[in-house]
């Protein structure tokens, strides 16, 4: 039997489940790329969303990147991001939530000594039904804050 979803974790509910679909990125010396992307949020009745992500190359079903992390609830109106990022990066972010849609802007950025060089990530996800929509601005040493993603899924 699952748990009752903690009501903390209200604010963040419209998560709730796994997502497919399709982006598309950009760097600032590359060309542009689409992928494949999938996002999971489950909870276990505590006051945190777990969260996964995995993507894809749609040309060739390579791998690209993985996520794992927890929402959280930061009191009314807030929300709290914990994020790991196996190219060597820890990610913690806080924003608002409201209506379906989130903003979150990195509070703190640590990498590993052989990790990517990200400095800043910025996040924006609206959930309209079961239709998700984002995007992910960032930033690395010597190269300023733009918009590397941005994908559209779809609740499976």
């Amino acid at each position: 039997m699952e748990p009752a979803l903690h009501p903390d974790c209200e604010p963040l509910a419209f998560l709730l489940g796994t997502w497919r679909g399709e982006g598309e990125g950009e760097w600032p010396r590359g060309e542009p790329f689409r992928y494949g992307e999938e996002m999971t949020f489950e909870h276990v009745g505590d006051a945190f969303l777990m969260y996964s992500q995995r993507s894809w190359m749609l040309e060739d079903g390579a791998p690209v990147h993985f996520e794992r992390g927890f929402f959280r609830p930061g009191g009314t109106g807030r929300v709290e991001l914990v994020l790991a990022h196996p190219l060597g990066v820890a990610e913690v972010a806080e924003g608002t939530v409201s209506d379906g849609t989130i903003d979150v802007a990195s509070t703190k950025v640590s990498t590993t000594t052989t990790g990517s060089p990200v400095t800043v990530l910025q996040r924006h996800l609206e959930v309209h039904g079961d239709h998700l929509r984002y995007e992910l601005h960032m930033a690395m040493h010597e190269v300023a804050v733009m918009r590397h993603l941005a994908a559209e899924l779809s609740r499976v």
